[in-house]
Order: C-alpha cells, then sequence, then structure tokens
C-alpha cells in the first residue's frame, strides 16, 4: 500500500505539533515507518488519507465496541449538538447515563464523570488518599493509568524500595508515595505491605491488563488483592478505563466476581467522545465536594455530547443481550485462526486473550507480567505489523498493546485476517 499523503501530512504536523502527534504511541517510534492519517472510518473499517481501506483492531484504542460511526451514538450526537455544546452546568443526561451505569456495574452507588481515562485515575487515587487519610499507593509494573505524575513510576531496586520517576518533570517527592509491585505476584503485594505498615492508601490495578498485551488475572490473583486490601485497610481501585463495559456489562467485576472499591472508566462509556468515570459506593464517594473534603472539579465534565454518546452506547451494550456471546465467539474464532496460521512457522509466540480483547507475543513462555512481557522479539513484532499493514490489516503500532475487537466485524474479516497472518507469518521465518 502507498501512503504518500501521510506521509507528507506528518512532515506537516511535525512542524507545529511535538513529534507530529498528540498522543506519543501514534508516532509509530515503536514500529519504524509513517503513522497513518485517518480520513473517515465505518463499521471496522479505516479509510486512510491515502484512500486506503483497513480492517481495524484497535478501534480508538477499546470504546468502538459496536463499530465506527455507530449510528445511535452519532444521531445521538447530532441531535444534542443542535441544543448547544457545552454549559458548564447541570444536565439531565449526567444523571441518567449515571442511574444507568450503576445499574450495569455491581458494587457501585455513586459515580463522577470526568474528560478521560487518565483524569479519572488521577481523582480516584486523590480520593482514596482523602477517604483513607494515607499517602502511599501500589501499582503494577506494565500497568498504565494514565500520565499523571503518580503513575509514571518505575521500578526501584528491591520490593520495599520506592519508585523512581520514569519522566522528566515528575519529582521525587511524587514518585516516593508509589510503590511497584509485579503484576500476578500476590508475595510481592504482601512484603510491600508488610515494608510499609498502615501507610498504603490503595492499590491500583489493571484487573485485565492491556497496556503490556493482553494480559490475563492469574487464578486467584484478583481475590488475593482483594482479600489483602480488606485485612490492612487498604482501598483496591480496578481502573476498568479498558475492560468496563467491553468484557462484560458489569465488567471485570462481574466477569470474575471481585468486588472493587473504586472502579475507573473511560473508553466504552465515552462512546467515542473523550469521557472518564470514577464510581464507588455512598460512603467513599460522598468524600468528594461539594459535600465531602476531596476536590475535584472540570467545566467540560458531564459535557452534553459526551453524556448523549455514552448514554447511546451503553444503551445498545445494555439491551443487547447476546452482544457479550457474539464478542467473545468471534474473538475465540481469531484466536484459533491465529494459531493455525502461525502453526507451522518456525519461531515462537504466545496468544493472550480474555473475551474481546487480545494479543500476539513472539516469545514461546508464557506471558505472565511486564517482565514476561518485555522478553518478546520486537524486531519481529516490528515485521508482523507491518506486514500486516500492507496486507490492509491495522493492529496497534506497539508490541505492548492488546487488540480490541469490534463487533462490527464480519466472519469475512476475520478469515480475511487470518489468511494475511499467514501470509506475513510465512515471510517471520
Amino acid at each position: 500500500m502507498l501512503y504518500q499523503r501521510s506521509s507528507q501530512l506528518f512532515i506537516d504536523a511535525q512542524k507545529v505539533i511535538p513529534g507530529g502527534v498528540n498522543s506519543p504511541v501514534r508516532a509509530f517510534k515503536s514500529v519504524g515507518g509513517t503513522p497513518i492519517f485517518v480520513k473517515s472510518a465505518k463499521g471496522a473499517y479505516l479509510f486512510d488519507e491515502d484512500g486506503n481501506r483497513l480492517i481495524d483492531y484497535i478501534n480508538s484504542w477499546g470504546p468502538m465496541i459496536l463499530g465506527h460511526a455507530f449510528e445511535p451514538v452519532v444521531n445521538a450526537v447530532i441531535e444534542r449538538t443542535k441544543k448547544g455544546t457545552s454549559f458548564g452546568m447541570p444536565t439531565e443526561l449526567e444523571t441518567e447515563i449515571a442511574k444507568l451505569a450503576i445499574a450495569m456495574v455491581p458494587g457501585i452507588e455513586k459515580i463522577r464523570f470526568v474528560n478521560s481515562g487518565t483524569e479519572a485515575c488521577m481523582s480516584a487515587i486523590r480520593l482514596a488518599r482523602g477517604f483513607s487519610s494515607k499517602d502511599k499507593i501500589i501499582k503494577f509494573a506494565g500497568c498504565y493509568h494514565g500520565h499523571s505524575d503518580s503513575f509514571l513510576i518505575q521500578a526501584g531496586s528491591g520490593a520495599s524500595t520506592f519508585g523512581t520517576p520514569n519522566s522528566p518533570g515528575v519529582t521525587t517527592g511524587t514518585a516516593k508515595d508509589t510503590l511497584l509491585a509485579t503484576y500476578n505476584d500476590l508475595e510481592n503485594v504482601s512484603q510491600l505491605i508488610a515494608a510499609n505498615p498502615n501507610e498504603i492508601a490503595a492499590i491500583i490495578v489493571e484487573p485485565v491488563a492491556g497496556n503490556m498485551g493482553c494480559i490475563p488475572p492469574k487464578p486467584g490473583f484478583l481475590e488475593g488483592l482483594r482479600e489483602l486490601c480488606t485485612a490492612n485497610n487498604i482501598l483496591l481501585i480496578f481502573d476498568e478505563v479498558m475492560t468496563g463495559f467491553r468484557l462484560a456489562k458489569g465488567g471485570v467485576q462481574e466477569l470474575y466476581g471481585v468486588t472493587a472499591d473504586i472502579v475507573t472508566f473511560g473508553k466504552v462509556i465515552g462512546g467515542g467522545l473523550p469521557v472518564g468515570a470514577f464510581a464507588a459506593r455512598s460512603e467513599i464517594m460522598n468524600y468528594l465536594a461539594p459535600i465531602g473534603p476531596v476536590y475535584q472539579a472540570g467545566t467540560l465534565s458531564g459535557n452534553p455530547l459526551a453524556m448523549a454518546a455514552g448514554l447511546a452506547m451503553l444503551k445498545s451494550i445494555d439491551e443487547d443481550a447476546t452482544l457479550f456471546q457474539r464478542l467473545e465467539e468471534k474473538t475465540a474464532y481469531l484466536e484459533a485462526g491465529m494459531h493455525g496460521a502461525f502453526g507451522n512457522e518456525e519461531f515462537p509466540y504466545t496468544i493472550n486473550r480474555v473475551g474481546s480483547m487480545i494479543s500476539v507475543h513472539f516469545d514461546a513462555m508464557p506471558v505472565v507480567d511486564f517482565q514476561s512481557a518485555a522478553k518478546g522479539d520486537n524486531e519481529m513484532f516490528k515485521k508482523f505489523f507491518h506486514g500486516l499493514l500492507n496486507e490492509g490489516v491495522y493492529i496497534a503500532p506497539s508490541a505492548y498493546e492488546t487488540w480490541f475487537i469490534t463487533d462490527a466485524l464480519t466472519y469475512d474479516d476475520l478469515d480475511f485476517t487470518i489468511e494475511a497472518i499467514r501470509k506475513v507469518s510465512k515471510k517471520l521465518t
């Protein structure tokens, strides 16, 4: 495929936007080549500025669970736009979508809307610290909770050490309150808790990781976190920005039967518009201003266009009794086809999947945490990525990202993708 216009657009963008992009992964630095500039999208397809059609396995990093330009969402936004785009005042829409989200997700009684998953996680941490009167948090290496300072921390030298900043601009003072744990390792978490008694406000985790590829929790891991948090008076935060309303109506809490104290949302809940949210039982949420001491605010929070899009999306999901069954079947079909496409080739690979999240890692050993994910052959992934791109299949331009399946994919699309993988795999050996 030719990408002459995308190449020129990228040259132009770099003159006025740092790196030519407004989010780093879009720059293709980890895979090389020129970013694809999208002109439009519909259903399961992207159409770029060079006239190419691509089958999309990113789906705006998750929210397009029902396909691009999903008609109920588009119509809701158009109709709402005619009445005004922003007020900075309450609307009935906010209450309506709040009631629906609370009805769909177990364990939450109140919810507050913000403008992104980053903002949701940042606010959840502040709320947890304010509610518990403790400062430290535990996060897991490889789990991404947005770019706020508390989360841009790399591992220290041992289980009881503090993390250190991994981005200039994050102070060591901030870093000292973030402890790094190993995903799927309860013993490591126990050591951190023991080394910091009565100092940890919250443990935040992607209950199904999506930012080091798709990595499922080991049996008992989430249950163990719940027990540790309960026993040590620590709040458990599930970052369901990716998994919420995607892996089940009630997200991971419903899927695995484990209840968190605070849950964050994004992606699907906005129907493709910039929306995030955080939710908990009333006792915790009532610590927020204006009725509690923990301050959090936003002029565009609860924006009517975003609320209209999110409400249309959640209603469509809630009313579709077979959606998650279809997504499971389509993603399982893709996984089986990928094994068949890779099976006769002489290179190691691992496929991880939970529901409609799936990823391939070019390493034969199980991928269960960031350390094992990092052992994958990134050079082979680069060839795999560009090979699929040339066949008309678009996956995340990073070996550390999950694929997201949309219900708009047909089995013909899946067969086309599997055949593309077969062709590309023959060239990887």
